[in-house]
Order: C-alpha cells, then structure tokens, then sequence
C-alpha cells in the first residue's frame, strides 16, 4: 500500500483543521503544534489541498485555514487522493503487469484488497471521525497540552526578559 507519511499527516490536519476551524480559521502554526507535524510539511500538504478545493485561506489578522465545504462532505479517501496519494497494495499499480508485461498470481487478490480498502476510506468522513468521542477526547487533551506548553514558553521568556 502506498499510503506514506504525506497522507497519514494530510488526515490527521484535515481532522484537525474541522475541529478547530469550526470557532475561526486556523493556522498552519497552530495545527503543526498540536499535531507535531512541521510547519514546512504542512504548507506543502496545504497547497495541495487548497489545489484540490479542501481548504481555504483567510487572510488577515485572525486568519488561517478552514474546510471548504462541510466536514460531513469530505471523505478520508478525498483527502488521501488531493496529496497524491494512491490506495494501491499492488506492486503494478494496478496495471496488471506485475510479472513479465502480464499479471502476478496474487494480483487479483491485492486488487481487491485495494478496492476495500478505497471503499473503507470512501465511506469515512470528516464527520463521523469528528463525532467520535475518542476523537474529541484527544482534541481536547492536544489543546490542553498546547496551552501548558504556552504557557511554560510565556514564563520561560518573562524570566528572561527580567534577567
């Protein structure tokens, strides 16, 4: 499966950015925070995701990025396919030319395994993993973490800054 980094880290921004994003947009800063993703990673994702039509910027002071459209029309698959990535487990790229110009003897078992796994993705939304108190659950403890790191950044500079 060609699922990498880039779209694992693309879900878990998406996710981030419906949660955050439904009170104002959000920052790239604020996303690569929580999620411990780097900043640089993040803009290239996000300008691929803009690309698609997934997000849009909001300029100005408050601004950031919020979703498109709503959070329950966006499956985990679109996001997968808007930072090019595939939902492949074959070695051919489903082209059936695994072995010598023609197809393996498993590849109708890796094409079908693929073909689940696009339907799972599919049938997922932004939504339905928003919804799911887990899901929140740790939203809300990333927050949490973000503010105490904050804050220990805040009281570390005030104490240099009185030296």
């Amino acid at each position: 499966m060609r699922l990498t980094t880039k779209g694992r880290y693309a879900v878990t921004a998406m996710l981030d950015l419906a949660f955050h994003s439904r009170v104002k947009p959000v920052t790239l800063t604020e996303i690569a925070t929580r999620q411990t993703i780097s900043l640089s990673y993040l803009e290239q994702l996000f300008s691929r995701l803009r690309r698609a039509n997934m997000v849009i910027g909001v300029r100005g002071p408050g601004g950031g990025y919020k979703l498109s459209r709503g959070a329950e029309e966006i499956s985990i698959s679109d996001i997968i396919l808007a930072v090019d990535e595939q939902v492949d487990l074959t070695n051919c790229e489903q082209k059936s030319n695994c072995q010598n110009g023609q197809p393996c003897l498993t590849h109708d078992l890796w094409m079908g395994l693929s073909d689940t796994v696009r339907n799972y993705l599919d049938g997922i939304t932004l939504k339905q993993l928003l919804d799911q108190a887990d899901v929140q659950a740790v939203a809300q403890r990333q927050d949490s973490d973000v503010q105490q790191i904050m804050q220990f950044r805040d009281a570390e500079t005030i104490g240099m800054a009185l030296k």
